[in-house]
């Protein structure tokens, strides 16, 4: 299992358009499992009710969890998201 933390920089957290290219990138690593964790709480990656329920607000800091062939990976390039502060 790879596992990222990551601080949260989108202006807008992870809510609405940032979340939905979260859900879609993470959808695209179909290989593995992934998960983001804030406060204990726990969803998986790949679904976009799940990610706004966690209500992620900018300069929130997030765990990022995959498990698979492609985690390092998904963790990269998920994490990438959460830092771009352009979206």
């Amino acid at each position: 299992m790879i596992e990222k933390t990551v601080t949260v920089k989108n202006p807008h957290g992870l809510h609405a358009r940032p979340a939905a290219l979260f859900v879609q990138k993470a959808s695209s690593f179909s290989s593995s499992s992934i998960t983001v964790v804030k406060d204990g709480q726990e969803v998986d990656a790949k679904s976009i009710l799940a990610i706004l329920s966690l209500g992620v607000e900018p300069g929130t800091t997030i765990t990022i969890r995959a498990d698979g062939d492609d985690a390092e990976r998904a963790t990269d390039e998920l994490a990438a998201i959460c830092e771009d502060t352009s979206i």
